[in-house]
């Protein structure tokens, strides 16, 4: 028996962007006709909805997932090497030199107004 395809669902940008979208273009098309019939509002109506499900197709899928698959730690025999890298040892001023640099700028501060 062949499986049946399964369609993705809809995400929650592309429920959004979409409804949005219909509603902003039926509102701006219906202001800026001015119609007044039923046949009017009608197309005016498919017409976004037609447009809110283009812009809803359009944005993208999230990537699926790929899942790590648990690999067996390291076999009799085998090797296993790592490359560790020492952290760099940065000079650190002694408290003096920085007591030394403060007192030679003194601090200026606004008054309290």
């Amino acid at each position: 028996m062949p499986r049946p395809t399964v369609t993705p669902r809809p995400t929650a940008a592309q429920l959004v962007y979409g409804s949005c979208t219909v509603i902003c273009s039926t509102l701006a098309m219906l202001l800026l006709s001015q119609t007044s019939s039923g046949v009017g509002i009608a197309i005016i109506a498919l017409a976004a909805l037609a447009l809110g499900l283009l812009v809803a197709m359009t944005v993208p899928m999230p990537k699926s997932r790929v899942v790590a698959v648990n690999r067996p730690a390291a076999q009799a025999g085998e090797t296993v090497t790592a490359t560790v890298t020492a952290p760099s040892q940065a000079p650190v001023p002694a408290a003096s030199s920085i007591a030394a640099a403060a007192s030679e700028r003194p601090v200026h501060e606004r008054a309290a107004s």
